[in-house]
């Protein structure tokens, strides 16, 4: 206890209250994160800084500060502490780590790469044209291990080609060329390496969400749960206009095909008829005049049977109709003879 004492007595007044601060800042905010800020000049810090001050909040400070503070909070936050490497800023917010990490996404920009860094990806120099008049820049390039010529009075590429491969130290005169060209194999931006969130800690690999493809696969869900619905006669407030216009095309169909006279299908029964009488009207057309005749007996043969089966039939309605008129002529003769033996 004696010799904790004595080192913490030994601690620097200015230590002590960035370790409070630190404690302060975590406390204060729903959500915060470890980033690393390899690589990045100080001016971009404070440009990131300033556009992420109406959101979060980032600090830079030393590892083992940060580490002490950590300590001294307890519960699961000490773990975040395994995130600690290198350069490492803190970065706190009160949005959700989901957006913390798209934030700090949208802060990283195309950088050139220096001379003995290890290339991120393959280095590809393309073939074409550039603005370098001819001189020693040609050698140079040449040198750096770029094929270079001279193309109507400038200096071009010959052909595309990888002049670092991905893993490969760059060299320095490539990175100086590469520069004046300005390709920039690095992505230079706050990365974040853990967010935690009420007792969760987010790995990138969490919170790195395609939003295009999110929303795709939502959309894809609904439609698929539409047609699922619709398909099963389901009804629900998002299907039940489609389902009863779906029901009211079927059976205006079942009404035309079974020739069903209804109101609502007569339009579609007369148009279904004009259409089969102008087809055959043009098959008619296209015969000679025998086979125009023979057609026309058959339609008369057909006419004639159908009038020979139906005149059977109102002979016999007629038939039983005239003994009811036979009966008002009897009672009514009835009646004039009761009226003469009345009044002589």
């Amino acid at each position: 206890m004696a010799e904790e004492r004595h080192h913490t007595e030994h601690v620097p007044q200015w230590k002590k209250d960035e370790i409070e601060n630190i404690k302060e800042l975590i406390q204060s905010h729903k959500v915060f994160g470890m980033v690393g800020i390899e690589g990045i000049l100080a001016t971009k810090i404070q440009k990131i800084r300033r556009d992420l001050k109406d959101v979060a909040v980032l600090k830079v400070s030393r590892n083992t500060l940060t580490e002490r503070a950590l300590n001294q909070l307890g519960e699961t936050i000490p773990e975040m502490n395994k995130y600690l490497d290198k350069q490492t800023a803190l970065v706190f917010t009160n949005e959700s780590p989901f957006k913390l990490y798209k934030l700090l996404e949208q802060t990283k920009t195309p950088s050139p790469i220096k001379g003995g860094a290890i290339a991120p990806v393959d280095i590809i120099v393309q073939k074409g044209p550039t603005s370098f008049p001819p001189g020693p820049i040609l050698g140079e390039f040449q040198s750096a291990g770029i094929p270079a010529s001279i193309e109507a009075g400038k200096v071009a590429i010959k052909e595309t080609k990888v002049v670092c491969k991905a893993g490969e130290a760059v060299p320095q005169k490539l990175a100086t060329m590469l520069a004046k060209l300005e390709i920039f194999p690095l992505i230079v931006g706050l990365d974040m390496r853990a967010a935690y969130d009420e007792g969760t800690i987010y790995g990138p690999e969490l919170l790195a969400i395609d939003e295009g493809k999110y929303f795709s696969d939502i959309i894809s869900a609904v439609q698929n749960a539409f047609n699922l619905s619709v398909n099963t006669a389901y009804p629900t407030s998002a299907t039940i206009g489609t389902l009863l216009a779906k029901a009211h095309a079927e059976s205006k169909n079942l009404g035309v095909n079974a020739v069903i006279l209804e109101p609502g299908v007569m339009d579609a029964l007369l148009a279904k008829a004009h259409v089969q009488m102008t087809s055959v009207a043009s098959e008619a057309a296209d015969k000679d005049a025998d086979a125009v005749d023979e057609d026309l007996r058959e339609v008369l043969g057909a006419a004639a049977s159908a009038a020979a089966a139906v005149a059977p039939v109102a002979a016999e309605e007629k038939k039983e109709e005239e003994p009811e008129e036979e009966e008002e002529d009897h009672a009514e003769e009835d009646g004039m003879a009761g009226l003469g033996a009345l009044f002589g």
